[in-house]
């Protein structure tokens, strides 16, 4: 998968991050009426050059509906640099211990990278994972490498061909990959397994990069995948209401992308 960064029309376009917070706050009495949580713990990851209070009003959400919602508490997201890979394993190794209760993880972005990295070291301690236009199929596919490179003193190069090459496989626990065709920093195709697996999917919104972690659609998608049985997890289905209102996914440009069928053990 080679995809380029998304047009310049597109990164233009990241302004409607605005209007999706205000669509946020405006859709919150319905999205108060998405299934309600069991208390677990959620351990959300802010996106490349932001901190914990990108995630303020998902999180607030997330209480509300009965979650324990914990930010990653390490300040702004500068990259992998030293340490970071470590207190991010500390961070839910605490939760996990603290609660006794497997911890759901959403990470917006680069978050979502650590997300995924995090249930490779620790699947017996992540129930799911949740990811926000996280480009893990192909790191260079995007708007902001040179900015990546320029904050964290990294260039992909330097993560390793094997972690590269990690990233890009699903993590050992359900996951959930919510993307847009319309993601001005992060192309589409980089932020969706190709193949869709057991365990494994992608739902497509409508909606910009800088607004997933409060896009009314992608906060939905996030409190039904949460609410779900610890061990019966099942696939987000798009019938009903929700074939009018979720756009259908997209198909990868070598036609993968594709859902197969169900393992018995996630039907």
């Amino acid at each position: 998968m080679s995809a380029r960064p998304p047009s310049l029309a597109l990164l233009a376009l990241e302004g409607r991050a605005v209007a999706e917070l205000g669509a946020f706050v405006q859709a919150l009495p319905l999205l108060h009426m998405s299934p309600t949580g069991d208390g677990h713990p959620v351990l959300v990851l802010p996106g490349f050059s932001a901190s914990d209070a990108s995630t303020v009003p998902l999180r607030g959400y997330l209480r509300r509906q009965g979650y324990a919602a914990f930010g990653w508490a390490q300040g702004r997201n500068r990259g992998p640099r030293p340490g970071v890979e470590l207190a991010m394993l500390r961070r839910l190794e605490h939760l996990y211990w603290r609660t006794g209760r497997t911890v759901s993880v959403i990470g917006w972005s680069l978050g979502g990278i650590y997300a995924r990295e995090l249930a490779r070291q620790r699947p017996e301690m992540v129930r799911l994972v949740i990811t926000l236009g996280s480009p893990f199929a192909e790191a260079r596919s995007t708007n902001v490498e040179r900015l990546f490179e320029a904050v964290s003193g990294l260039t992909i190069d330097d993560l390793g061909p094997d972690f590269l090459e990690r990233m890009r496989q699903p993590p050992p626990v359900p996951s959930t990959a919510i993307y847009s065709t319309t993601d001005g920093i992060a192309h589409w195709e980089a932020c969706v397994d190709a193949v869709e697996g057991p365990t494994t999917e992608n739902v497509r919104i409508p909606g910009s990069h800088c607004g997933l972690g409060h896009n009314p659609y992608a906060i939905y998608v996030i409190a039904d995948r949460l609410a779900q049985p610890e061990h019966g997890w099942r696939r987000f289905h798009l019938n009903g209401w929700r074939s009018l209102v979720f756009p259908p996914p997209a198909t990868t440009r070598n036609g993968h992308h594709r859902v197969v069928a169900p393992h018995p053990r996630a039907a």
